[in-house]
């Protein structure tokens, strides 16, 4: 005999993104049959997207968080959750799904993503962490667990249209795109890695990446690993149609395609910067901008920053998987 309650799941959800009823039912049956207590459940809005309603789930006594909702839910619940050592379960929902793909878990299946919820094994991977700067000197501090950037992808979701993103998906993006590659401002910007020497650079794009892979087979940095404690830097600067080109090939066809098996990366050789494209490592990075430039996390716009100190948390964030993608 035991006084030990039972565990309690706590959905945070998107009511918009998800089938609540379905989802409700499925997690129910599964909570039910590996002897929890009943599921607690917490609305986002557009208020509060997700992180206060993680704060209070974790106060009513959560085991586990499950985030149903898109990319936007999934910060959010990892931004409260960052510290307290409870899991969180994800059922993939959206567009994006970024990290999910990353974590290669099946994105098309919500009764077997809240099965795994319930039965399957924690994975700790890194937390990447970002304290930007305003113009006004204010600061605000996020989490990603995907990237952060500034430049073509930031200005890309700034351009996005959300209507036609809620009909035709990934497909949105597209417009976006060619508008953001119309635009001729460039970055200008101080850096620094680590402890190595400050240096200024003047590039279109930076990415910051706790993992690399997008949407519509793009691996955008490709030696990006979810758990290594290290981040993964691109500095994007093509010279002129010619270096967007090369970039577009580098990026979507060596490595979308080719270095996705061993015998591919076998043929690519060893990674090597250019002019256009350069990737570095580093567990924190600090940027100051010389004007205002839009920052994204995650895919979601965070405004105009100044500078931003970023630094990676490894481990910091427990990942129920199926038992069989553990190591993936």
């Amino acid at each position: 005999m035991t006084d030990e309650k039972p565990q309690t799941a706590a959905v945070i959800y998107n009511p918009i993104k998800v089938d609540l009823d379905a989802l409700r039912e499925a997690v129910i049956a599964e909570s039910s049959a590996a002897g929890w207590a009943e599921p607690t459940w917490y609305e986002t809005s557009k208020e509060d997207v997700g992180q206060g309603v993680t704060a209070q789930a974790l106060k009513d006594g959560a085991s586990l968080v499950i985030a149903a909702g898109g990319d936007g839910t999934v910060r959010a619940v990892a931004e409260s959750v960052r510290g307290s050592g409870v899991s969180v379960a994800l059922l993939p929902s959206g567009t994006g799904n970024l990290l999910a793909r990353n974590l290669k878990l099946t994105l098309d299946d919500m009764p077997g993503s809240v099965k795994s919820a319930f039965s399957g094994v924690d994975r700790s991977i890194d937390l990447g962490v970002l304290e930007i700067e305003r113009e006004d000197k204010s600061r605000t501090e996020h989490v990603f667990v995907v990237m952060a950037g500034m430049g073509i992808d930031a200005k890309m979701i700034e351009n996005t249209d959300e209507d036609l993103k809620a009909k035709a998906g990934w497909a949105a993006y597209i417009k976006a795109i060619v508008a953001s590659l119309r635009d001729p401002n460039e970055l200008h910007l101080r850096l620094r890695l680590d402890d190595k020497q400050p240096k200024r650079a003047v590039v279109h794009t930076v990415i910051l990446g706790n993992c690399g892979s997008l949407p519509g087979n793009i691996l955008l940095l490709p030696d990006a690993v979810v758990d290594d404690g290290l981040f993964d830097l691109m500095l994007m600067r093509p010279g002129g149609a010619l270096g967007w080109i090369r970039v577009w090939l580098k990026v979507a066809w060596t490595n979308g395609v080719v270095r996705r098996t061993k015998a591919g990366r076998a043929l690519a050789g060893e990674r090597r910067n250019d002019g256009d494209l350069q990737y570095e490592t580093c567990t924190r990075f600090t940027a100051r901008l010389s004007r205002p430039e839009t920052i994204e996390l995650d895919g979601d716009e965070f405004g105009k920053a100044t500078a931003f100190n970023a630094w990676i948390e490894p481990g910091a964030l427990n990942v129920r998987v199926p038992a069989d993608a553990a190591a993936a």
